[in-house]
């Protein structure tokens, strides 16, 4: 990825199982020339979004307190929201298919299912990054085009 429109990438790494914010970091630092922030659940990641500068997300389901829907619905819709038009990628093991339609609701712009790839990852930062999709305001929704 370096040399190119991923070279310097600020990602925010929203989970709350350490080992796999580890790998996360990993695979993303592999890329090289990317910044990693962290956080264990939606609450702490506003924080963090609030104070940084973050170019993308990857953000898990299931998280206590603030879960990862809620967190893209907050960054989406919120007043006081430090970035709404930010890339979220949402990484997680429930890929039942309500889940998967309450993400996309919820205003994620990637879905991918864990257990991840190197590839399966790279080609959703890909997809954030050199294709950004439009986005939608209606009175029901706010987030990138869910049409493909």
């Amino acid at each position: 990825m370096s040399g190119s429109v991923f070279e310097h990438l600020k990602v925010l790494i929203v989970e709350d199982n350490q080992h796999m914010r580890s790998l996360l970091r990993a695979l993303l630092n592999s890329a090289r020339n990317h910044e990693v922030s962290e956080a264990n659940n939606g609450a702490t990641a506003l924080a963090v979004l609030r104070e940084k500068k973050c170019d993308m997300v990857l953000s898990d389901l299931a998280m206590k307190p603030m879960d990862g829907l809620e967190f893209s619905r907050t960054v989406r819709t919120a007043e006081n929201s430090p970035n709404p038009f930010i890339p979220i990628i949402m990484i997680t093991g429930h890929t039942e298919k309500h889940r998967v339609e309450a993400a996309r609701d919820a205003g994620v712009t990637e879905f991918l299912a864990k257990p991840i790839s190197a590839k399966g990852l790279y080609q959703r930062v890909v997809n954030v990054v050199a294709n950004p999709r439009p986005f939608i305001k209606t009175k029901n929704y706010f987030g990138p085009d869910r049409r493909r």
